[in-house]
């Protein structure tokens, strides 16, 4: 038998009262003495439950010097006992880390748990709070804030034509919007026109960079556009009920955002904080939250409106947005919570919305209709403060100069440039012939040029009232459809983003070698 703390025949074999192991005497006396209990079971032990086993004597050689060899080999029976000793002392303590590291390891997952699920529970609260705080009647005034349409949630409590007063917008939303606008305007003062802005003579020599196939075959047109001009990605709505991201400077789709079951009508990226908006004829708007793989998730569907969603439009608090339809109503959103403060309908109009975008400074809204009339509305009363009329047909899209002073108009019948400070059409553009309407009008970010789609793209240098605005530049429509659906200007207006009724994406700029040259 082999002692159970060496693992040796042990020499002089001494045994256990209470467990009935064997030790060599010298080792269990001297762990004895160091702990006082068992090395193997943990319980007390005294030498007094100690019993020595009676074997035969074998006769060793009396150790007289460490010089002798009987003296070294006692020295290295020593040293042996030690090392015995101290190898089981240290499996013991391996043993006790890790059941205390297995322990730890189960304290700090149950830990994790507890942390995400009061995370979940703080940011519920925080929404409920959101809209608790928004809890205020609605102001009275000539246009009546309804609602028309029913989220998923309340499709049970609500009968199929039911209609609820909404939250509306507090007092704290004005004043936040208040505050927006005077910072805004105050900046707009001091603004100068950036010196990495293109050039006129760059734009004179724009071409077709390339061309991406980014939505189906089967179902081909690429209906909006927008650029996110911090990233320089370019985002397109299509035919094919897709939202497709792409990155200009890659050449690559970054994600391709499926959720529709209609065409979408509009996309919108929200600055600063990774979120998109695309508005579908399936009457519903998605809010898109994007994540660190680089994948969007669909955080919100709302079903607000009752008719095809043609327009999204986002604050410059970048808090807030709005959508337009042509159930003739456009509804104010929270960006958070993805809560409708207040859906507006117009007595006097029954013609939907067409098209919608916020004045730079956000206390202003426009809207076009199917009527061919441009409104005015004042977020904060939500009243329409003024009516554009001249344009034939519905009108197709609208933008506002960052300088705050003009908006442009595209209709069936071309462009419109109206003066908002004296509320009239001071320049017209009839660029196409009857049968090919203007599809998309936008102002680059500083205000210096207005890109027009139609059959072609056409770029003008933004004049003034009095002055001419001048034809820069015209693109031809490379899709071979005849019709340029959207076209949108990148960042300091390096680019064209242009879409039309194929399923390619196509970029007009300088080629390399003249861009390295400008540069």
């Amino acid at each position: 038998m082999n002692c159970s703390i060496s693992s040796e025949v042990p020499e002089e074999p001494v045994v256990s009262k209470k467990s009935g192991l064997l030790y060599e005497k010298r080792l269990i006396e001297r762990h004895i003495a160091d702990y006082g209990k068992c090395p193997v079971t943990g319980e007390p032990l005294t030498m007094e439950d100690i019993v020595p086993v009676k074997t035969g004597k074998i006769v060793k050689p009396r150790s007289l010097t460490a010089a002798s060899i009987p003296g070294m080999l006692g020295m290295f029976q020593n040293e042996w006992d030690a090392l015995m000793l101290s190898n089981f002392a240290l499996e013991q303590q391996l043993h006790t880390a890790r059941q205390e590291l297995s322990h730890a390891l189960y304290q700090h997952d149950a830990a994790c748990r507890v942390i995400a699920r009061l995370k979940k529970e703080r940011d519920e609260a925080r929404s409920l709070l959101a809209q608790a705080e928004r809890q205020a009647p609605l102001p009275a005034s000539a246009v009546t804030a309804v609602s028309n349409g029913k989220r998923a949630s309340e499709e049970e409590d609500m009968g199929p034509g039911a209609k609820r007063m909404r939250p509306g917008v507090s007092d704290s939303i004005i004043a936040e919007l208040t505050e927006c606008n005077a910072a805004l305007s105050q900046q707009r003062k001091k603004r100068q026109i950036p010196p990495t802005l293109a050039p006129i003579d760059a734009l004179e020599r724009y071409t077709q960079l390339s061309s991406h196939p980014l939505h189906k075959t089967n179902k081909p047109g690429i209906t909006s556009i927008d650029i996110n001009l911090l990233k320089d990605i370019v985002a397109t709505g299509g035919v094919d009920s897709n939202a497709v991201l792409f990155g200009r400077t890659s050449g690559e789709i970054l994600s391709t955002l499926s959720g529709h079951s209609k065409k979408v009508t509009s996309v919108k990226f929200v600055a600063y904080n990774d979120v998109f908006l695309s508005g579908s004829a399936d009457k519903t708007v998605r809010i898109w939250q994007g994540s660190e793989d680089g994948n969007y998730n669909c955080r919100h569907i709302l079903k607000d409106h009752t008719a095809e969603v043609q327009a999204v439009t986002v604050h410059a608090t970048n808090n807030y947005f709005v959508t337009a339809s042509l159930d003739a109503t456009w509804c104010f959103y929270d960006l958070s919570s993805g809560l409708c403060l207040t859906q507006v309908e117009d007595p006097t109009n029954s013609m939907g919305y067409t098209s919608a975008a916020f004045h730079p400074d956000g206390l202003i809204l426009g809207t076009g209709t199917i009527g061919s009339t441009v409104r005015i509305w004042d977020v904060k009363s939500r009243g329409n403060v003024a009516n554009f009329d001249g344009h034939t047909g519905a009108v197709t899209a609208i933008s506002f100069s960052e300088n705050g002073y003009f908006l442009a108009t595209a209709a069936h019948d071309g462009v419109k440039l109206w003066d908002l400070r004296k509320l009239k059409n001071f320049r017209s553009f009839e660029l196409y012939d009857q049968d090919t309407p203007t599809n998309s009008v936008d102002f680059d970010h500083s205000g210096s040029y207005l890109a027009i789609a139609g059959s072609d793209i056409r770029v003008y240098q933004v004049g003034s009232v009095k002055a001419e605005w001048n034809c820069i530049k015209t693109l031809p429509d490379l899709s071979g459809t005849g019709r340029a659906t959207c076209v949108k200007f990148g960042p300091d207006a390096r680019y064209l983003a242009v879409g039309s009724m194929d399923r390619n994406l196509r970029v007009f700029g300088l080629p390399e070698e003249d861009a390295s040259t400008e540069s």
